[in-house]
Formats: structure tokens, sequence, C-alpha cells
């Protein structure tokens, strides 16, 4: 064979198993259908839409909140080529970043699409000079996901678009449309409503985040609003029409089949993402998908033709990053005769807004229905003094235990770098700690943890000392 580990994707998922591969002597190659290391997550996703999440956030706090700072600023503008240009230049760092560290590892790197001719065999059309054809000891499908765009709302990718148009708007819309309030919809409306862009997030649920903790959804929705944004809950889109200066929305009220029709600059596709497993010659290699397009794999992530693996978006579970890497470490560590071990409630979710929103563990809602016997402690981010003293006084911190053995089972943030803020609760989770533990922690003061500390406290029995 020519290779012990072929990767095909070089998305989070997709590089990192090359790398550890690379690490653990194993002849890695890794595939790649763009003439750009990193997928969806470095050139399209997670890299870009941040770099465009801190301009907007710097404009809107100068816009907003430097003068109760005592900062005067004059003549306060918006220059959305410099700020997409800043973007692209971030996303290129980065990919080069990836770049090196296949160059470091010898990872042979292949740039053209995969697909298998037989279960050992992958052909690469290359995006220049002759195509190849790799054999392998082991396979790993890391090749992501995609938007998607039902036809009825008429994708255009010019007035109808996704998030990676989003990301190349170079001037600011006076109006959007934003259909689904989700993480990707929720994360690209903050960008645009900050700038001054009248945004309108349509949403089939009855809020926001549905698959997070309701009480977070309520606590970013107040926020949203403030910057702007408005909501449609329980509405359904009907119709999308894309023009040449504009798109055209028709939405509908679940409750009454009451019918709205507006104009937009732009209408954004937020509704989800489907798994890439087209045109890969799964087929020919004897692998299978389930009925939603995923590539099916067993608790080892293995599929059913035994040497071929799956990681990240094409497979089940949630579409994050960071699960990918996890997976992809899991199964090439897997192959070179380790134990490795994921645990999937023990790997956080984040929403990139401001406030953050970030989450590990069970909702409550999730314990309600177990029928758990559980605590509830929280902490207002009014409360601190961090907070207060930066302004960021939106949000708080919940903290579920089991109301027997004081066991943390799920940590809830809405607030100022509650992305950061989650890792202390996983760490903790891991080492299935509970309540008393985080709240006998010394936490440095003044800072945003401190939340965390006194939602600790709170759930050991109402023992929170700034509430």
């Amino acid at each position: 064979m020519d290779f012990d580990v072929t990767i095909i994707g070089s998305g989070p998922g997709g590089y990192v198993a090359a790398i550890r591969a690379a690490q653990l002597g194993l002849r890695t190659a890794i595939v790649e259908k763009y003439n750009s290391l990193g997928g969806t997550c470095l050139n399209v996703g997670c890299i870009p839409s941040k770099a465009l999440l801190d301009a907007t956030e710097h404009y809107h706090t100068a816009h907003d909140k430097f003068a109760d700072f005592g900062i005067d600023v004059k003549d306060l503008q918006v220059n959305m080529p410099q700020m997409i240009k800043r973007k692209d230049e971030v996303v290129e760092q980065t990919v080069r970043g990836v770049e090196f560290l296949m160059k470091k590892n010898k990872i042979e790197v292949f740039y053209g699409h995969g697909s298998f001719t037989d279960p050992h065999t992958l052909h690469v059309a290359m995006n220049e000079g002759e195509d190849k054809d790799l054999s392998s000891e082991h396979f790993v499908i890391a090749t992501g996901s995609k938007p998607i765009t039902p036809e009825a709302f008429h994708y255009d990718k010019q007035r109808v678009i996704t998030s990676t148009e989003a990301l190349n708007i170079t001037e600011v819309p006076k109006s959007m449309a934003i259909i689904g309030g989700g993480v990707i919809g929720l994360e690209l409306g903050s960008v645009f409503g900050r700038l001054g862009t009248e945004v309108d997030v349509i949403e089939f649920q009855d809020r926001i985040l549905p698959l997070m903790d309701k009480d977070c959804s309520k606590e970013l929705t107040r926020a949203l609003k403030k910057i702007g944004l408005n909501f449609f809950f329980k509405y359904k889109v009907t119709d999308v029409q894309g023009g040449a200066a504009g798109a055209t929305v028709t939405f509908e009220k679940q409750s009454d089949g009451e019918v709205t029709t507006k104009e937009y600059d732009y209408c954004l596709v937020a509704i989800g993402r489907r798994p890439y497993t087209e045109n890969l010659g799964l087929d020919k290699a004897g692998v299978e998908v389930d009925e939603k397009g995923r590539v099916a794999v067993d608790e080892h992530l293995q599929t059913n033709v035994p040497h071929i693996y799956a990681i990240g978006d094409v497979i089940r579970g949630a579409m994050l990053a960071h699960k990918a890497e996890e997976e992809g470490i899991y199964v090439v560590e897997k192959i070179a005769g380790q134990d490795p071990h994921v645990d999937y409630n023990l790997i956080p979710g984040v929403v990139y807004t401001w406030p953050e929103v970030a989450a590990v563990g069970k909702t409550e809602e999730e314990l309600k229905e177990a029928g758990l016997n559980y605590k509830s402690g929280k902490f207002p981010f009014k409360a601190l003094g961090r907070a207060r003293a930066s302004t960021d006084t939106e949000g708080m911190v919940k903290v579920l235990t089991d109301a027997e053995t004081d066991e943390i089972l799920g940590v809830h943030m809405v607030g100022a770098r509650a992305a950061d803020m989650i890792s202390e609760a996983v760490a903790l989770m891991e080492f299935r700690a509970s309540a008393e533990d985080a709240a006998r922690m010394s936490h440095a003061h003044p800072t945003y943890t401190e939340a965390f500390r006194e939602a600790a406290l709170a759930a050991t029995g109402d023992r929170a000392l700034h509430v």
C-alpha cells in the first residue's frame, strides 16, 4: 500500500487526524478537493466569521459605549472593504499555518477530488497535473458538510445567500432576512446588526437556539434585540425570490396562517447543514450511508467496511469543529492500536455572539425529561464587579447538579468570554466534580469566572455570596 492512512478532507477533523497519525509513525496522506487546506471552518466558517464578529463588536463598542468610558470619537465610520480584507488576511495566515504543519509532519498532500474505486483505492482527480490512484491500509472520511438550500428558497449566491457569500459582502446592507435562529444565523445576524442593518430573524421554532437551554435562549434574545435584531418565532418561510437588487421573502405565521411578504437587500439561508457524501464513490468501497446521507459508523467510528472510518460533520452528532478534532484523534489512535475515548456529553457548544453563549452537559429540559432529581444554581452577570467595570452586564451562569451527589451535570453560560470560561466547567466535569468542588476553588477577583463559582455556590444550597 502507498499509505497506512489516507484522510479525505482537510478541515479541523481531517488535518488534525493527519498530524496525529504522522506523530504515531503512520505513513499519512491527505486529499483536499480545493486548493486551500482547512475546510469550511478555516476558509468560509469558524475563522472568517470570528474575524468579522470581532471587527463589528469593536465598531459597536466604539459607537455605543466609548462615550461612557470617557473616550470621544469623531467621524466614526465602517470601512467594509477593509474589514473584509483583514478577514481574508486572517484566513490566509491560518491556512498557511496548516500547510506548514503538513510539511513539518511529512504528510503528503494531494489537491483534487477523491473518490473510491474499490475498498483500498482512492482515485484523485488532481486540480493540477495527472490524476493519481492512492492505495491505503486505512481511510478516514472527513469531507464535512455544506449549507442546506431548499429549492423553494431559490438560492442564487447573489441576493439569496448562505454564510459563504455573507462573509464577502463589501457594503453594509440596509436590510437582511435570516431564515433560521441557530448558531450561524445569529452570529452573522450580529455582524450586520451591529453595523446598522435591519435584521429580521425568521425561526420555525418558538425560540432561538432550540437545542440549548431555554434560559440561554431567553438571555440571548433579550441581548440581540438591543442591537436591533427582530425575531419572528413560529413562522414558516414559504417562498424566497432573488432579484437584481434584493430578495423577496414570504413567511407564514403557524398559529393563524397570516402571510407576510417583505423586501430585503439580502436573504441569508441558515437552516442547517448537510453531510457531503456525494461523488465519493462510497458504493464502490461498499460503505453504507443512513437515511440522512450521513456515513453510518459504529461506536468506534468504523463504517461497515472495517478499515474505513468517518468523522466530523459527515457522521451523526453535532456539527462542531472541535468534535471533529476529537474524533480524528480517536480514529488514528485506534488504528495505531491504542485505546482512546471520546465523551460526547462533555463536548461544549458555543455561540460567538456578544454576549457569548456556551454550554456543556445536560440542559434543564433534558434532566426534566429524564426524570432526574436535580438542583439548579444561577448567577447574573449584572451582579459581577468585573462585568460592571467593562459594561458587559448581560447574561448569567447556570449550574445544574445531581440533587443527591452534587455532581455537576450541566453548565450553561451567557455572557462576556463565556466561550473561554466553559473550559473550566468541562475540566471539572471530566473528573466528575461536584458543585462544592467548583465553589471551593479560588477564583481570581475581579474576573468573569467568578460568576461560575457563584452559580456553583447557589447550586449547593443558596450560598451565592453576591446576590
